[in-house]
């Protein structure tokens, strides 16, 4: 009942939609209280800043999926919020997230975050520098697809964004330097590096010319409450249109009866420890078994342009 009054009060389009407004939310508090309250600025705040700026990441992953907002204006301005919180202008995800990962490489063009981008023999070491190879990768290929034309009104909201993003968080610098730079700077970089890192995570070693075993999932509930449901990855790809509230539902329905069961993982602490951590060489890829027809690839892109571009 609360949450129904809270999403008309709102204006989202899902009453589950509050629980993203309040990552946000919390977020920000988060950082306002590190700022301006000296007593905030110790390793528990800003551990907790660090973790929901990447929840933060992901509310905007969500977002750029599909608008939250029953209003138009309101969907933008939101996307200024999160591309504050993660100091990088959250609408590159379109092209970069929904327009190329989305289909890996089946249209003969890259993924900018694929795993196969670092080739470490220490494992460590791959998750590790994995954002300072696909971060480059990923805006030099946002730059370009800006470029093409009949994208002006994509390049006025990013440039807006960047603007806005790096206006606020440079008049912190300048208010108080070194407390801007370990309590707001700090947790942006964490959210926006660790949303990168995601990618391997959740890809690496799965075959993704199949269509139920690209990639990895994590299914534990209290995780997935935390993470709008992103730990129903497969599914996701799979139904990029879908909203986040009926991914666990759709996951048990279209995925566990086709997918190769070891994707599904209970844990992503323990998945990192034990393929980070508790060994040193990367895991084997995956082979698949079956393959997915084209046409069911050329569907599923055709889908994952036509929800990013509404």
């Amino acid at each position: 009942m609360l949450q129904r009054v809270a999403s008309r009060f709102l204006g989202v389009k899902y009453a589950s939609d509050v629980r993203q407004v309040w990552t946000v939310a919390t977020y920000y508090a988060l950082l306002a209280s590190m700022f301006f309250v000296p007593a905030c600025r110790n390793v528990v705040f800003l551990g907790a800043a660090c973790a929901f700026s990447f929840l933060s990441a992901v509310v905007g992953h969500n977002t750029l999926h599909q608008g939250m907002f029953e209003s138009k204006r309101m969907n933008m301005v939101w996307r200024y919020v999160l591309s504050f919180g993660g100091l990088f202008p959250i609408s590159a995800v379109i092209p970069s997230h929904n327009l190329v990962h989305h289909h890996f490489d089946d249209d003969g063009q890259p993924d900018w975050a694929a795993p196969e981008h670092v080739r470490f023999s220490w494992n460590l070491l791959n998750i590790v520098h994995f954002p300072n190879v696909a971060g480059p990768l990923t805006f030099n290929g946002v730059q370009r697809w800006a470029r093409l034309a009949g994208k002006g009104e994509f390049r006025k909201q990013y440039t807006r964004e960047l603007v806005f993003a790096f206006g606020l968080t440079g008049a912190l610098l300048v208010w108080d330097f070194w407390t801007a730079l370990f309590f707001v700077v700090v947790p942006q970089l964490w959210g926006a590096r660790w949303f990168l890192r995601i990618n391997i995570i959740q890809h690496d070693g799965c075959d993704t010319t199949t269509e139920w075993n690209h990639s990895r999932n994590f299914v534990g509930k209290i995780f997935n409450w935390f993470m709008m449901n992103n730990g129903y990855h497969t599914i996701h790809h799979n139904r990029a249109g879908m909203h986040w509230s009926e991914l666990a539902k759709a996951h048990e329905k279209e995925v566990v009866p086709r997918m190769d069961p070891t994707l599904d993982e209970p844990s992503m602490l323990w998945y990192l420890a034990r393929t980070y951590l508790l060994r040193f060489s990367r895991p084997a890829k995956r082979v698949g078994t079956e393959h997915e027809e084209m046409g069911a690839r050329l569907t599923r892109k055709a889908q994952a342009e036509a929800d990013a571009l509404a």
